[in-house]
């Protein structure tokens, strides 16, 4: 097993959670940074639907949605 440094910023060393750990496998930081890019996505995916107004929409309204794509896709 290979060792690297890594500089890290005091606020990404806090953000990932590095303050505790004096090791940390590779694997472990990447599924740290991982886990806050899908958290920043997630978070600009419920502004846009805000914004589009999609976050308003009903459950009845999503279904009738799904259906006219299914019904599209199968005529196409």
């Amino acid at each position: 097993m290979k060792t690297i440094r890594v500089r890290v910023s005091d606020t990404d060393y806090q953000k990932y959670n590095l303050e505790t750990d004096q090791d940390v496998k590779f694997s472990d930081l990447v599924e740290r940074i991982s886990l806050e890019y899908a958290r920043k996505a997630l978070i600009e995916c419920n502004e846009i639907a805000r914004q589009t107004g999609l976050s308003d929409m009903t459950f009845a309204e999503i279904d009738a949605e799904i259906k006219a794509v299914r019904n599209a896709k199968s005529n196409s």
